[in-house]
């Protein structure tokens, strides 16, 4: 009897379903697993499939599509994080005074410039992806371009805003303010993260725990850089890309897709809540992973200590 959901579960995976439409152009048939997505949302499509046992998903629990283990990811060209340089100089954020904080908005330490842009309010959950336990006391460096698609420390030389450190509490929950990334041509709208077993590893060079990017959701995207000025070619350039073509997250798995991207609540004129649950395997080999700014051969993508590649590659 449940023939029908084991069938909805296998498309969900299907990674042909996950290619969004593109909103500039006429709509075309995305398959059941995109529209029952659509209508039900991403956290009540994950219960209804969970939900049915593990007749007709592996593993069952509702849990188990919220504990999926994500890919390393490029920190791309841009991570001021000590492992690659500008200018000849590295640039490293995480050793400035007042990286630790929730309000991204504002530059730190001797920087004043402050990002504007609508209003996106971040809770990121860090748990252990064995037993779905949270990560207490766990770092997370996250980082994002502004509404245009320019970087601070690099694009714009005289700030480092958007840009911080949290330490998770006793639920693993960090806690951030910032705005709505951009997008910009070649990419999907994401956030990078790094996550640290603590906030002493963070700053002191040491290799993360889990190096990704967290997607943010199509009709959020289009929503906001149609109704804010402040998005200029935001538009026009989520019409160019899918997460289907993303040199990123082109070649995740669907779960995976599912587990990375936010689930947000609001509006453009009154700012949005997105969550995220970022479960990392601890017992990954993590051999061929280098401290920052390391002399060895970092993860595949990885820009070490040279000119940045391509903006498609950040």
């Amino acid at each position: 009897m449940f023939d029908g959901l084991s069938l909805l579960a296998s498309k969900a995976r299907d990674k042909d379903s996950l290619m969004p439409h593109d909103h500039l152009h006429h709509a075309h048939d995305l398959g059941f697993a995109h529209d029952i997505r659509t209508m039900l949302g991403r956290r009540r499509f994950l219960a209804l499939v969970a939900g049915v046992g593990a007749v007709a998903v592996a593993g069952g629990p509702a849990a188990a599509l919220e504990c999926v283990v994500l890919p390393w990811e490029t920190a791309g060209p841009y991570p001021a994080d000590g492992s690659n340089a500008k200018a000849g100089q590295v640039v490293n954020a995480l050793t400035q005074e007042g990286v630790i904080r929730e309000d991204l908005r504002p530059s730190f330490g001797a920087l004043t410039k402050t990002a504007d842009g609508v209003r996106l309010d971040l809770e990121l959950t860090l748990v252990n992806a064995d037993g779905c336990t949270p990560l207490s006391g766990h770092a997370i460096y996250i980082w994002h371009c502004d509404a245009t698609g320019n970087y601070s420390l690099y694009d714009i030389t005289d700030a480092n805003f958007l840009r911080g450190v949290g330490i998770a509490d006793a639920e693993g929950r960090v806690r951030f303010t910032t705005i709505f990334p951009g997008c910009y041509d070649g990419r999907w709208p994401h956030i990078h993260f790094e996550v640290f077993e603590s906030v002493e590893k963070a700053i002191s060079g040491e290799a993360s725990l889990l190096t990704a990017q967290i997607a943010m959701p199509e009709s959020d995207c289009a929503n906001v850089y149609a109704a804010d000025e402040r998005y200029a070619n935001g538009t026009t350039n989520l019409g160019r890309i899918t997460l289907a073509s993303d040199n990123v997250f082109g070649d995740n798995s669907a779960d995976e897709i599912l587990q990375q991207t936010a689930e947000l609540a609001g509006a453009p004129n009154s700012g949005y809540l997105g969550k995220v649950t970022i479960p990392i395997d601890l017992n990954a080999d993590r051999s061929s992973v280098q401290p920052m700014g390391g002399p060895g051969m970092p993860p595949e993508g990885f820009v070490p200590n040279g000119a940045p590649p391509p903006r498609p590659g950040s």
